[in-house]
């Protein structure tokens, strides 16, 4: 992940800063079951196949104020001697050590993975809670809750094999039984849908509207594959939907996506050189509507590393994000930046 491009000067250097959103993993045995390599999306993970610690440490020393970071599951690190119901604990297990290894204070005075959010399978029912205390017992100080992804697409071209979960997951009535295991133990839930799904965001939070909900990826909207060339079309529906989910008070909203190849802005990546600028005028519909239905109390801006990658490198995603907020004051930036997501993810322990 070199790049002989000039370095930009790091916008307002002090603003501290919660990544609530980044994975870290080693893809290489895996990448065999992934579609061919000029596949839109797996061009990006090919250079991205080993991301661990060390370049996770590097994207955080690259000038901007990261106090602290939440790792989000990815299918890493299983622990196949576990079986398959339990082998998600081994991902919580070694980003653990990560943390451990990172609150020696050697590396700096940033915290990565302060906040662990890990999978089970909600489609156990209510055998789920097991699962779930056990992932809380292998990180009990900064498991948080847990990411079950229901992205589907009738074109399965829009994702590819590894990543399509079954067609209207959230709605099913053994998920939501899992579902109601969170609750009895006060953990988060992650959602990841794509854009014409979000009505099934929805739906769940109005059924549950005690749970603690948080939107991934500003609901990805899609300009790949049979919505190539549909973003502006489909302008209209994702934001009308973004307003209905903000009505619903447990739901919060990451600020942060748009760099994917799913989202197609830009359309060209790996890290095709693109400066803050021009992508803060490609992510400002989408950013600023988000911002306008939940307010900066209730969305954070993530940078979904390393897979926005596609479209950004990691100091110029977040000079991005800092030129889409000039205009705003101090208390917003606050909140957007490290408040929702410290007080979401339980971190208020970084802001001092």
């Amino acid at each position: 992940m070199t790049d002989s491009r000039t370095p930009e000067a790091i916008l307002e250097p002090d603003l501290p800063i919660i990544d609530p959103h980044h994975h870290l993993w080693d893809l290489r045995p895996m990448l065999p079951m992934f579609p061919e390599p000029h596949h839109h999306f797996i061009a990006a993970l090919v250079d991205n196949a080993h991301y661990t610690f060390d370049q996770l440490q590097t994207h955080l020393n690259s000038g901007h104020n990261i106090i602290g970071t939440v790792f989000m599951e990815c299918s890493a690190f299983y622990d196949a001697s576990l079986g398959d119901t339990l082998k998600p604990v081994g991902e919580v297990e070694f980003v653990n050590g990560v943390a451990a290894q990172a609150a020696s204070g050697l590396y700096g005075p940033g915290r990565p993975c302060a906040g662990i959010v890990g999978h089970a399978d909600l489609m156990l029912g209510s055998e789920a809670g097991a699962v779930l205390d056990a992932l809380r017992a292998a990180a009990p100080r900064r498991f948080r809750g847990i990411r079950h992804q229901g992205a589907w697409d009738a074109d399965p071209v829009v994702l590819g094999p590894p990543f399509h979960a079954p067609e209207g997951l959230y709605r099913d009535a053994t998920f939501r039984q899992g579902f109601a295991e969170l609750g009895k133990r006060a953990m988060t839930f992650d959602a990841w849908v794509l854009e014409p799904q979000l009505p099934d965001v929805i739906d769940l939070a109005r059924a549950f509207p005690d749970q603690p909900i948080c939107l991934d990826h500003c609901g990805t909207p899609l300009g790949v594959a049979a919505y190539k060339g549909r973003l502006h079309e489909r302008f209209d529906i994702w934001r009308r939907n973004i307003h209905e989910l903000a009505k619903c008070e447990n739901v919060v909203v990451k600020l942060g996506g748009m760099a994917m190849a799913f989202c197609a802005l830009p359309e060209d990546g790996p890290a095709a050189g693109h400066g803050s600028e021009h992508l803060a005028a490609l992510w400002r519909p989408y950013i600023e509507t988000c911002i306008e239905a939940f307010g900066p109390e209730r969305a954070m801006f993530e940078s979904n590393y390393p897979v926005d990658y596609w479209g950004a490198d990691y100091a110029v995603l977040w000079n991005a994000f800092k030129h889409l907020t000039r205009s705003a004051s101090a208390d917003e930036k606050a909140a957007l930046y490290a408040g929702t997501a410290a007080r979401f993810y339980g971190l208020d322990h970084l802001l001092g």
